[in-house]
């Protein structure tokens, strides 16, 4: 069974059904801003994400940043999103106050872990990729992540450690589709991982985790 809906019907199906279920779960789709990323090319990617289809399972939810760029990064989003309202750490409320910028709204707990489908985006800065990494294994769903970087080793250490469905280096979110992949339609993004049918070998066993690798890649 491959149930489309909200998340209270997902997790109602999930729970109560006897067949196995493929689960399209909601987006909590995260993106972290390295300390060695283009700051040009991550305040695009972050626009795109959150703003060119605010209300898909695909668009970012929360944001996670670097603490070294972040006292220069984020002037430059509260300009480019206006129209966005920010849930924010108390290092990100700071920071906006220091530079003299609207304030924002405290995050609560429950924002971690919010699929908006709306305008508005959580933001959080963190000591190092392995606290992003963190947050992400703790809040998110396994369906989209993206670091933006230009440190390769901190590139291929997010993909291998994000689990999610697709992971991507320096591309918005907005990629994990179907067509966007080169694969079609689909049923849905799968969040979950579904056990095998027949003889069990290798392949059977395993399943996959797609990663795609950009250049600054935004959605149209």
């Amino acid at each position: 069974m491959i149930p489309r809906g909200g998340e209270q019907l997902i997790r109602l199906v999930s729970e109560q059904a006897r067949m196995p279920v493929l689960k399209h779960d909601k987006g909590v789709c995260h993106m972290f801003v390295d300390e060695s990323a283009d700051l040009q090319m991550a305040s695009k990617l972050v626009v795109n994400a959150k703003t060119q289809r605010p209300g898909v399972c695909n668009a970012l939810e929360t944001l996670l940043i670097h603490e070294k760029v972040a006292q220069e990064l984020l002037p430059q989003l509260t300009a480019a999103m206006t129209n966005v309202e920010f849930r924010v750490c108390p290092k990100t409320a700071n920071i906006l106050q220091q530079a003299g910028l609207p304030a924002a709204t405290p995050a609560t707990e429950e924002d971690w872990q919010a699929e908006y489908l709306d305008l508005i985006l959580a933001v959080k800065i963190v000591d190092d990729i392995d606290q992003a990494i963190d947050h992400i294994a703790q809040y998110s769903s396994k369906h989209t992540e993206s670091i933006v970087t230009n440190n390769h080793e901190h590139a291929t250490r997010f993909v291998d450690l994000v689990d999610s469905s697709l992971v991507l280096v320096n591309a918005s979110t907005r990629f994990n589709d179907g067509f966007q992949l080169g694969l079609g339609a689909e049923i849905g993004i799968s969040t979950s991982k579904l056990h095998a049918f027949g003889p069990m070998g290798v392949k059977e066993l395993t399943t996959l985790k797609f990663v795609g690798y950009g250049n600054g890649n935004l959605r149209t």
